[in-house]
């Protein structure tokens, strides 16, 4: 069966548009970020895929509010035995309260946190999310600055901050990037896609077909690293 893709943005929603050899239009909207997918037949263009999403758009939001709304792990409680991501693997928290700074440790399949007696759970989430944005610190400067080489541009200026709706933002006029602290519970694998991605936004602002062939040119799996990204575990605050 021959295909086509495209990569369309209608009144702020990103959808992934499949060309198919078929009869009729299917629009499906997937955990865990109410992502929106269409089989289009090959007979239609992209205005007339835009136009049928469009129609439909009261059923996908009512769907994408479904999936805000889905159970999702617990809130830490960040007591020992707990399970953390960490680029991806599950490590079991291990508290050890003693006088002294307050850090953590990866060991192993162990996350251990050392932090003073009688430190809240507030306050222990609080140094945790402090921790991520280190991890993501340590790994964002090499992966910038070898696909800034590979793309021939350059990336002035990057931040990381807690975001519901995105995984990555990128400002065109300021050639700012933001990522998504939530990243560093990944694999590394997503992180590099979200770094080509918001800096392929340099080239091109939507995410038409000139973006679609950009990815495709320079990171050809770019696809499966995407459906890894949002198929792997949602925490008490993530958001689609």
């Amino acid at each position: 069966m021959s295909t086509a893709s495209a990569y369309l943005s209608i009144r702020g929603i990103d959808v992934d548009v499949i060309y198919k050899d078929i009869k009729n239009l299917h629009i499906g909207v997937y955990p865990p970020l109410g992502r929106v997918r269409v089989a289009a037949p090959m007979r239609l263009d992209d205005d007339q895929v835009r136009l049928a999403v469009i129609q439909r758009l009261p059923w996908i939001k009512r769907q994408r509010e479904q999936l805000k709304a889905a159970p999702r792990q617990s809130e830490r409680e960040m007591t020992t035995g707990e399970s953390h991501y960490v680029w991806g693997v599950r490590k079991r928290l291990k508290v050890i309260e003693r006088p002294g700074r307050t850090h953590f440790e990866s060991e192993g399949d162990r996350l251990v946190l050392y932090v003073p007696p009688g430190t809240d759970a507030k306050k222990r989430r609080s140094y945790l999310d402090q921790w991520y944005r280190e991890q993501l610190r340590h790994a964002l400067p090499d992966l910038i600055t070898a696909w800034e080489r590979r793309l021939g541009v350059t990336v002035p200026k990057w931040s990381i901050r807690r975001m519901k709706t995105k995984w990555g933002s990128c400002n065109r006029e300021t050639r700012h990037i933001w990522f998504n602290v939530e990243l560093a519970k990944k694999q590394p694998d997503c992180l590099e896609y979200i770094v080509v991605h918001e800096m392929t936004h340099y080239f091109e602002r939507n995410h038409g077909e000139r973006f679609t062939t950009l990815m495709d040119q320079h990171l050809p799996d770019w696809r499966s690293r995407r459906d890894q990204l949002n198929s792997a575990p949602l925490g008490p605050e993530e958001w689609f």
